[in-house]
């Protein structure tokens, strides 16, 4: 018997679906819109490592989903492309000279050759790049409708910034080590620094993404990450005058009723209240503070293991309900980006208040008495020995005793309201997005400043290109390589008024091109429109999206954020794009860690296909486990799939003949279709994979082998091993593809076993077991299950009290 020679199939086959374009799907409008699925995965970017075998996983997945879809008579539209922009080639280009366009494109080459050597059944006509000029135009189109809408605001935001280096990093490019954060390329100091950045006002959408997620089949896990980084929150903002009278400081609370218990301040160390309330004696000690404060990130800054420090500004503000004089303070744990960047501290009721009190001697006021079935630690005197930070009855709180928590909150609310010293809020821990990028490989922002006017460039002069740089290395300013190149710079006024202008030099992020990617498929060579109308009707929105969880928040969120912009402005059908969402389980190295080059534990896809072919990769990554579990890769068990469809291949050598099988065979194959359908069909291939192995054994006992018997097997197997499933179809007499026949059919009669194991209980214990054909009447059961010798030894000379039945399964003998 000759082995299965996979390269030569695999080649053959992947050479005949290019040249036929097999897997081309356009917009039929006769197939019904519950006949058409948009099956997405997100898109890789290409970097210069290639694939490694975690890729493979989610690409299989859906590609096995979407061969089985076009077998059950879908119209199936399953794309690719290439998340191009970033930082990896930039940085490369900085170290090299080499242009990131260079890079890029050879890295997408090397990807493409890569995903197209696993058999993939992509629509490579469909193919995208977001760094493509074509692509990027309507990634800038869509900026200008936000900026159009008051979405894009420009603003100062303190970002980290490298002397040494010249540049802007991104958090992910910062280290922390002990002697503070460093840069990852270099090791060199960084610092927070202000710098004018783009925003894109999410926040205006906050209310609608939380409420959204409520109509999507996505895991709970990936909606309570969404639902906590928007974190809505609802309280009071709360005025607090100064006591030297020269303003007030605003904070928001989720517990407005605590507020007789405030005894002290904290601003964020960059508030701008700060500079001007501190006091000559306090000023050399708040401003080495704010200087510290400047070198540390925000991770490091609400630790909440670290030592609480701290610094009074010498400031104190009045407590508007019991006008208490209130020490104002700065912490780091405070963030300007979150709420007001002010906090009114209760420390009696909130666990770092209390931390921060006692390590500077501030005074601590009990104003909600505890429920007294809940045990709270008092010292010797009486007082709290720990925060705490639950629900009670008001106490200290003056003519507010004796409310519950929850009464309350809504009383002090209206009084804060009428006496117009605060007001009912809503809070989001949801920021604004942080837009902008001081790099040269990013979608250049599409707007010239003309004076003190902001002119956006007309559309039909989109896309704005990048211009080629002779370095790109950085500013050296904190601006944007794009910042040099003054001949680009400097350009006329699009407002027609004559007048010269400077274009914006900061460049946008690499989520601004993923966010949008799923619509340029539909329709990806439009040059009038992202895509038209007529495709987004046919095909959105997405019917599955599998990726890993890394993207679980930002990409999905920003994504979600644009589709809602898009929807408002008509351009989209729905208001969300992805309707349902797997997170593939990540595929470990072989020593149970995460693979990484450092870790040595990298397995490159490549080596498997080239030495057990793609078919045994993907089959393989399916048998390790449930899709979207964690699970070790395994060398050698790689072996045992392989096998398998060695042995399929060696059968394909015997001679079909024509005729019905014996009903055994017919038996275990239309169980095996009905269980391949059902777990395909509801992503469980591992256990379709085992079914499948256990038919061909099946298969192989036999000495004859049926065409009524191999064809079915072939189509059942042809999503999971499609180039093995080609070459055995054509070998059948068949012309190609496979892909495009009909998914068999099971006879449910066929499915149910002739003869079935019934367990016989005496008092609820197993005592015997008895083979029956299925369906045996009820009556029969008994009789059956009573006349056993076994169970007689254990009912002589007892009372039968009742016999129960369940057919099929069991029958109880009930005595006494």
């Amino acid at each position: 018997m000759s082995k299965y020679p996979f390269t030569d199939i695999e080649q053959k086959w992947q050479a005949y679906w290019e040249r036929e374009k097999t897997f081309r799907v356009t917009e039929d409008p006769s197939i019904p819109k519950e006949k058409r699925a948009y099956v997405l995965d997100m898109f890789p970017y290409p970097s210069a490592a290639g694939l490694h075998v975690g890729h493979p996983e989610g690409y299989t997945a859906t590609d096995i989903y979407c061969r089985y879809l076009r077998m059950n008579g879908y119209a199936v539209l399953h794309p690719m492309g290439f998340d191009s922009f970033g930082l990896p080639a930039e940085n490369y280009a900085i170290q090299t000279g080499t242009h990131p366009l260079e890079t890029t494109e050879r890295n997408i080459n090397r990807f493409r050759e890569q995903i197209k050597s696993l058999g993939f059944s992509y629509d490579w006509d469909r193919e995208v790049s977001t760094h493509d000029p074509d692509y990027y135009r309507w990634t800038q189109w869509i900026f200008l409708k936000l900026y159009e809408r008051g979405l894009a605001y420009v603003a100062e935001m303190p970002v980290w910034y490298c002397e040494a280096l010249g540049t802007v990093l991104a958090n992910e490019e910062v280290l922390t080590t002990p002697d503070g954060p460093r840069s990852e390329r270099g090791n060199h100091p960084v610092e927070r620094r202000p710098l004018r950045q783009w925003i894109l006002r999410i926040t205006e959408y906050a209310d609608r993404l939380l409420e959204d997620l409520d109509g999507l089949d996505w895991p709970e896990s990936i909606k309570a990450m969404q639902r906590n980084w928007i974190g809505r929150s609802e309280g009071a903002n709360v005025r607090f005058a100064l006591e030297d009278g020269s303003g007030d400081i605003e904070v928001f609370t989720t517990r407005p009723d605590t507020l007789f218990g405030a005894t002290y301040m904290v601003l964020a160390p960059e508030h701008a209240l700060v500079d001007r309330i501190t006091t000559a004696a306090q000023r050399a000690e708040v401003d080495a503070y704010v200087e510290q404060a400047r070198l540390k990130s925000d991770l490091e800054r609400t630790d909440l293991a670290k030592d609480k420090t701290g610094v009074f500004t010498g400031a104190y503000a009045i407590n508007p309900v019991n006008k208490a004089r209130v020490p104002v303070w700065i912490s780091d744990y405070i963030l300007v980006s979150y709420g007001t960047g002010a906090i009114m501290a209760v420390p009696a009721h909130d666990t770092r208040d209390w931390e921060f009190a006692v390590q500077f001697g501030l005074s601590i006021v009990q104003v909600v008495e505890p429920p007294a079935e809940v045990y709270v630690a008092h010292t010797e005197d009486g007082g709290l020995a720990e925060a705490f930070t639950g629900e009670g009855h008001a106490m200290n709180s003056g003519d507010f005793d004796g409310l519950q928590t929850a009464v309350f909150k809504q009383r002090i609310t209206e009084w804060l309201t009428e006496q117009g010293l605060g007001r009912k809020a809503v809070n989001y821990k949801l920021r604004d997005w942080i837009f902008s990028r001081q790099r040269y490989w990013g979608e250049p922002i599409p707007l010239v400043h003309c004076g003190e006017t902001i002119v956006p460039v007309p559309e039909e002069q989109l896309p704005l290109r990048l211009p080629d740089v002779q370095s790109y290395k950085p500013s050296g300013t904190g601006e944007s390589p794009l910042a040099k190149v003054e001949e680009w710079v400097v350009t006329g006024c699009p407002d027609g008024s004559g007048s010269m202008g400077r274009r914006e030099t900061n460049t946008m992020p690499q989520w601004a091109g993923s966010c949008w990617y799923y619509l340029r498929y539909l329709d990806p060579r439009n040059d009038r429109e992202l895509a038209g109308r007529d495709k987004i009707d046919y095909w959105m929105p997405v019917d599955l999206y599998v990726g890993g969880a890394e993207h679980a928040v930002l990409h999905l969120l920003y994504a979600r954020f644009w589709h809602k912009v898009l929807y408002d402005i008509g351009v989209v059908n729905t208001e969300e794009p992805f309707m349902r969402l797997i997170n593939q389980g990540m595929i470990l190295g072989e020593d149970g860690l995460r693979m990484s080059k450092s870790r040595g534990n990298v397995v490159n896809p490549d080596d498997v296909v080239s030495a057990y072919g793609a078919d045994t990769l993907r089959m393989f990554e399916m048998f390790l486990g449930p899709l979207e579990a964690e699970k070790p890769w395994s060398t050698g068990s790689i072996s045992g799939v392989h096998r398998f469809l060695d042995r399929a291949w060696r059968l394909a050598e015997r001679e079909l003949v024509e005729g019905e099988p014996p009903e055994h065979i017919l038996r275990v194959l239309h169980k095996t279709i009905k269980k391949v359908d059902h777990d395909t069909g509801r992503l469980e291939f591992n256990t379709a994979i085992a079914q499948l192995m256990i038919y061909i054994n099946e298969l192989y006992k036999e000495e004859t082998l049926f065409r009524a018997a191999w064809e079915p097997f072939i189509l059942l197997l042809a999503p999971y091993a499609p180039h093995l499933a080609e070459e055995l179809w054509e070998r059948a007499g068949n012309p190609p593809s496979v892909s495009m026949v009909a998914w068999p059919q099971w006879e449910e009669s066929l499915t149910r076993d002739e003869e079935v194991t019934v367990v016989v209980q005496v008092n609820g214990k197993v005592r015997a077991r008895i083979e029956l054909p299925t369906d045996t009447p009820e009556a029969e059961l008994r009789d059956r299950a009573l006349g056993l010798e076994r169970i007689a030894e254990f009912t002589a000379g007892k009372e039968l009290v009742k016999v129960i039945t369940v057919p099929n399964k069991l029958v109880n003998i009930v005595v006494r």
